[in-house]
């Protein structure tokens, strides 16, 4: 299969959504949120998965999900926890070029208030810095490219992905 598709990753609160929405638009291209398809099928919230199946499971569900998409041309936000499937992410680069939207630790800290009940993926103990510090390797492992996205506009962050890849 072509890599015809981008796809985001990156910590919850990075602007995945938002930017794949922008850079969608931009490139003419159709968008997709995986955390929005999840939800879709399973007819439930992140949050409420999160609390019937717990961490793991919502990460098997965020797994199959991802396997199942069939995509070509279009922008695809991932969850936060998409790095943590191998599968998931071996199935995304077939057809697209990885992005890692690279937040620090504190403006993610500043974008997010929901912290609890997000539907962040991670074990009921772990604190958000450790969920930082445990992801970071991995969208480091899958990123074609990395963008710094610390003080820099939505549109900005867009723009420099189409510039690099569109």
């Amino acid at each position: 299969m072509d890599k015809s598709n981008i796809t985001l990753i990156g910590m919850p609160g990075a602007g995945k959504s938002t930017i794949g929405v922008i850079l969608a638009k931009n490139l003419s291209r159709a968008f997709v949120d995986t955390d929005l398809l999840i939800q879709l099928n399973q007819g439930k919230s992140l949050q409420e998965l999160l609390e019937t199946h717990g961490h793991l499971g919502l990460r098997q569900i965020e797994e199959e999900e991802i396997c199942r998409l069939e995509l070509r041309c279009h922008v695809i936000a991932t969850g936060g926890s998409a790095a943590y499937s191998e599968r998931a992410m071996r199935h995304l680069q077939d057809s697209s070029r990885i992005v890692f939207l690279q937040t620090s630790f504190p403006e993610l800290l500043r974008r997010i208030h929901n912290f609890a009940s997000r539907g962040i993926a991670k074990a009921p103990s772990q604190t958000f810095a450790e969920l930082f510090a445990e992801r970071q390797p991995l969208y480091q492992r899958y990123a074609d490219l990395t963008i710094p996205c610390d003080g820099l506009t939505q549109d900005r962050i867009a723009e420099q992905i189409a510039a690099c890849l569109g």
